[in-house]
């Protein structure tokens, strides 16, 4: 064997050693959800004072004609003393969205309802900078903070304002519920991928202590909080996954409620989808770059800066990825041309590392939120991991910007108002069946769509070719990981470039 074939193999053991390592940390995960469990019990929602405190709730929009409305009709249904309850509509929008916003907020308005339009025609800072602003002139000591897609129900401040009356407490996080869960596989998957984040992570790092972070939406934070924290800031694309960093470092306390639920709209198409993972994985990576250093400078105990390394640097594991996807070809040649057939066995511990602790990590969530059709899950685990590899390009993409410093804008998710069957909504006319959303094809706002398509159905071919040539030399025990591979690229390719395909199922 020369020297470069022993590179490429010792670079394939590395890669999926560190992805294994990322594995092995969804095992923790779910071992610190189940060992702190007791400390997960419900509190039940108290009286909240005389008089209760005042509390401002802010929506960031920009561009979301589809939904304002129901946004704005949801937050003024919310169930508060209205003497005690403000709503800052925060509008950056370029199109038909501002005539809607503000004949909404004139309506309210005019039934008493203390509601303000403040339209930016500046975006600086993106949503970050029109939290800010409106924080400036905000009266309420809470701040509650909903996007677009979401739809608050009308207990939700009764449900969640009780547990601010531990003063250590600064921000109090919700779990996101999906309002056209069962559109599409596609939205089955970010279902589930999100229930994981949502159960298992935030619920192992609340219980056990460690950091969590706010979601962006769906959550109140104390005022006093977000100030001495420094307030909102617009360096990162995640400026609430920074916002919670710095307000944890100064000993804020956080609390995630499992059993409060906020309805949400997932992205019905694959290049909205794809968007946002690009604007998630690309500012959790810019805040690991910004936070780490202070993290490990703190007095934090050891175990908890290594899991805020792993939450922030957990993204690095699509670059993984992308690296396993080019070195597994010339792997497997070379050690087919040195005669090391046997030595496939040894790939099998690392791979089941990464994969099985994925399926658990999720089976688990499903289990505690989802019991009476949890059976379920494993059906859709297999789907689950190949959009994970599949997304993995774009993904990665957002991680070479973070690492190399390359600015771009806030790209916002569409929201076209869509919930039910893809079959019902796609049929669906709005003007005769009201409550069901037109067809989103129709409708004028689209995810980004770039020159990564081809590139994923290029890899889609050249894992083809790898199943093809594995099958022919005996290694069947490779072919189940590369059809994961093979599948992720071909659909993530074809949904992009065709998405129709990802309304399917």
């Amino acid at each position: 064997m020369s020297y470069l074939s022993l590179i490429f193999i010792l670079l394939y053991f590395l890669v999926l050693f560190l992805l294994a390592v990322y594995g092995i940390h969804r095992y923790l995960m779910v071992y610190l959800y189940y060992k702190y469990k007791d400390r997960a019990g419900r509190v039940k929602p108290e009286a909240l004072g005389d008089p209760p405190p005042v509390v401002t709730v802010q929506l960031p929009l920009y561009n979301e004609q589809y939904v304002v409305e129901r946004l704005i009709d949801a937050v003024c249904r919310i169930d508060y003393p209205r003497d005690r309850l403000e709503i800052q509509v925060l509008d950056d929008s370029t199109d038909e969205t501002r005539g809607l916003a503000a004949r909404c907020v004139e309506r309210h308005r005019a039934s008493g309802i203390d509601i303000h339009y403040l339209h930016r025609k500046d975006r600086t800072g993106y949503k970050a900078g029109a939290l800010q602003e409106g924080l400036e002139v905000a009266r309420g000591a809470f701040i509650a903070i909903f996007d677009a897609d979401f739809i608050p129900p009308p207990d939700f401040l009764r449900n969640t304002m009780h547990r601010f009356r531990d003063e250590r407490v600064g921000l109090v996080q919700t779990r996101w519920s999906y309002l056209n869960r069962g559109y599409s596989i596609l939205t089955r998957i970010q279902a589930i991928m999100l229930d994981g984040h949502f159960v298992m992570e935030h619920g192992a790092r609340n219980r056990s202590g460690r950091f969590f972070n706010f979601n962006g939406t769906a959550g109140i934070w104390r005022r006093e909080c977000i100030e001495a924290a420094g307030g909102w800031q617009h360096d990162t694309l995640t400026e609430d996954l920074d916002l919670s960093y710095r307000a944890q470092l100064r000993g804020q306390r956080f609390v995630f409620l499992e059993e409060v639920t906020t309805p949400s709209e997932l992205p019905v198409e694959m290049n909205a989808f794809k968007t946002q993972q690009h604007r998630w994985s690309k500012g959790s990576i810019q805040t690991a770059k910004k936070m780490l250093p202070p993290v490990w400078r703190s007095a934090l105990p050891f175990r908890f800066k290594l899991e805020a390394t792993y939450h922030l640097t957990n993204n690095m594991a699509y670059l993984l990825m992308l690296l396993l996807s080019v070195l597994i070809f010339p792997s497997i040649v070379i050690r087919v041309q040195a005669g090391w057939i046997n030595s496939f066995w040894i790939d099998l511990p690392f791979l089941c590392a990464a994969t099985v602790s994925v399926s658990l990590f999720y089976l688990f969530a499903q289990f505690e939120i989802n019991r009476p059709r949890w059976i379920w899950s494993p059906f859709y685990l297999p789907v689950l991991m190949s959009i994970g590899i599949g997304i993995c390009l774009n993904n990665t993409r957002a991680v070479m910007e973070a690492l190399l410093n390359l600015k771009s804008g806030f790209q916002r998710t569409p929201k076209y108002g869509i919930f039910g069957k893809a079959d019902q909504a796609d049929q669906a006319d709005q003007a005769d069946q009201p409550g069901q959303a037109p067809r989103w094809r129709d409708l004028r706002y689209r995810g980004n769509r770039n020159w990564l398509p081809a590139l994923e159905l290029l890899f889609a071919v050249h894992f083809g070719l790898l199943i093809y040539y594995t099958a022919i030399n005996g290694i069947y025990a490779s072919i189940p990981f590369l059809c994961l591979f093979f599948a992720g690229y071909l659909y993530v390719g074809l949904a992009s470039l065709w998405p129709g395909t990802a309304s399917q199922g």
